[in-house]
């Protein structure tokens, strides 16, 4: 319970009373994480069953969302994206990423991921969202897995780096791929329990990609690091999904 807790409290607007916090509650709340998208995902989509162009519903349902997360994932991706634009060595690149502004990167990096979120989920629907923002949690467990460090000694980061056992990420990211089988199967005709789990694998592989490339350039993650990889795995997720609907 004080990692689903330290999970909510983190992940979302809700508040949550958390009474501990330790490496074994983070690294609990890491592999938590992807239950606590859906369950966001559930909140946000339902826009996207409204009368009216599905465009508006899908951007009221990316809208609600960054509500529900305090837009701390897109700001992290805005201050990833400028550390990285920069071109600075990580130290430098790491206190361009703590400043409060944001750079061109940074709303690039925000205009291009919003519009695709939203143009997807418009063609993808609900299941996919739904499906999309447990991917884009299940990236946390793999970016907090043992064996990857935090980029500086501080912060979010630091707390939950290298929390969760590989094993546990597997296991997670096996019951996150069963999970959208079947919302597939509920959803639609048997192709959907095909693509449901195609869209985890595709928001996976890019939230990896971006994580070395991250660990690369700045020597481990970061709360900002961990942001971006929360968009970039679900916007990858809708996406696959919406080209294979």
């Amino acid at each position: 319970m004080d990692g689903l807790r330290f999970a909510v409290g983190t992940l979302s607007v809700f508040p949550v009373r958390v009474e501990r916090v330790d490496r074994e509650v983070a690294g609990t709340a890491m592999a938590l994480a992807p239950a606590v998208g859906a369950a966001l995902g559930a909140v946000a989509g339902l826009p996207l069953f409204l009368p009216g162009p599905p465009l508006l519903g899908a951007a009221l349902a990316v809208g609600l969302l960054a509500v529900l997360t305090r837009g701390l994932h897109l700001d992290g991706l805005a201050d990833l994206a400028d550390g990285l634009g920069s071109g600075k060595p990580a130290a430098q690149a790491l206190d361009i990423m703590k400043k409060s502004d944001i750079g061109p990167f940074g709303v690039m990096a925000l205009a291009f991921t919003v519009l695709v979120q939203v143009t997807a989920a418009g063609a993808a629907g609900f299941a996919a969202l739904v499906t999309a923002c447990a991917a884009g949690r299940l990236a946390l467990a793999w970016a907090c897995r043992a064996g990857v460090p935090a980029a500086r000694p501080g912060g979010l980061g630091a707390t939950v780096a290298g929390t969760v056992r590989p094993a546990v990420a597997w296991a997670a990211t096996a019951a996150v791929v069963a999970g959208a089988a079947g919302l597939g199967l509920l959803s639609g005709p048997g192709r959907a329990a095909l693509v449901l789990p195609a869209g985890v694998l595709a928001g996976l592989a890019a939230a990896l990609l971006l994580l070395a490339h991250a660990r690369r350039r700045l020597g481990g993650v970061t709360g900002d690091v961990l942001g971006a990889l929360v968009e970039t795995a679900t916007a990858a997720a809708l996406t696959t999904t919406a080209l294979l609907t």
